[in-house]
């Protein structure tokens, strides 16, 4: 089974969406994360659903597969990067919050989206540990609802820093959620952040929790360091995650994340691909061609 790649529209901030996704369609790319944002697709924009049909299309003329991520830095406020999240100590602020990732569950159905990518956010000061875990898992809970109502895969990506760090801290957050829902919540896995924390081998990680992914990320990284680099630049044994991903037969979506590229984005985006192919297990590059030959 042929691997299949993304490139996320957070390293290509410098373009206008369309041009994004064509330089990501013409460079050979399976598909594409989107970062919704204020300049690439922003869902507080009105007629959500005509346009979200309109990207559906321009997706479909692309033949290119659609993950749905929500790290913009100040769509929801210009003056607080990433605030509100769904650890807010309003209760308007957790609703903004659960709003935004409800619209990117209603965007993810008109376009069939593999996946919604979210996280937890960082508990501000004074905030009790444990009364900020009960808001996240109130909140995850009525997106995952959301979810369900529209059948979307949902997934949350433990982030360094943030109070779903782990994938440990996944774990515990799905057991507490499976009281309060039926509709799964899958790991957005981001294999560099296992080299940040240290928490696990990232091809190892990919391997343990093979069967609740719902959408992976690869970058390289230093260890130690969350900075999201071009491969070759880093620590990262982004080969072995290759093969693991191959060897758990993922037929998802593996989305390239290099928030920092979108000076050089008309480089990176191929460089990126033209490296991961390079470096890709036998088998998929073997099932690569076997695409070629039967397209």
């Amino acid at each position: 089974m042929a691997l299949r790649f993304a490139y996320n529209t957070n390293g290509a901030a410098n373009h206008r969406l369309d041009d994004a996704l064509s330089l990501i369609a013409d460079s050979g790319y399976d598909g594409v994360a989107l970062t919704l944002d204020h300049h690439h697709f922003d869902p507080f924009e009105p007629d959500l659903e005509r346009r979200a049909e309109a990207l559906s299309g321009r997706l479909r003329e692309l033949k290119l597969g659609l993950v749905i991520e929500t790290g913009a830095r100040y769509l929801l406020d210009p003056r607080v990067k990433h605030e509100p999240t769904l650890l807010n100590p309003t209760p308007e602020g957790r609703a903004r919050r659960i709003d935004f990732l409800t619209r990117c569950v209603r965007i993810a159905a008109i376009c069939e989206a593999e996946a919604v990518s979210f996280w937890a956010g960082v508990p501000q000061r004074g905030v009790d540990p444990a009364t900020a875990w009960g808001w996240l898992v109130d909140g995850v809970a009525q997106v995952a609802d959301a979810a369900a109502e529209h059948g979307v895969t949902v997934a949350l990506e433990p982030e360094p820093g943030m109070l779903v760090e782990t994938v440990d801290d996944f774990q515990r957050l799905s057991r507490d959620l499976s009281k309060r829902t039926s509709w799964p919540l899958r790991l957005a896995l981001d294999t560099g952040h296992c080299l940040v924390t240290g928490e696990r081998d990232p091809a190892s990680a990919v391997q343990e929790f093979a069967g609740s992914l719902g959408t992976v990320a690869v970058e390289d990284m230093r260890r130690g360091v969350h900075e999201h680099l071009p491969f070759g630049q880093g620590d990262m044994d982004v080969p072995s995650v290759l093969e693991a991903l191959e060897g758990i037969g993922f037929d998802r979506l593996v989305c390239v994340e290099l928030s920092r590229e979108s000076h050089r984005a008309h480089l990176a985006i191929p460089e990126s691909l033209d490296w991961l192919k390079a470096h890709l297990p036998a088998a998929s590059v073997e099932g690569s061609a076997q695409t070629r030959r039967s397209a």
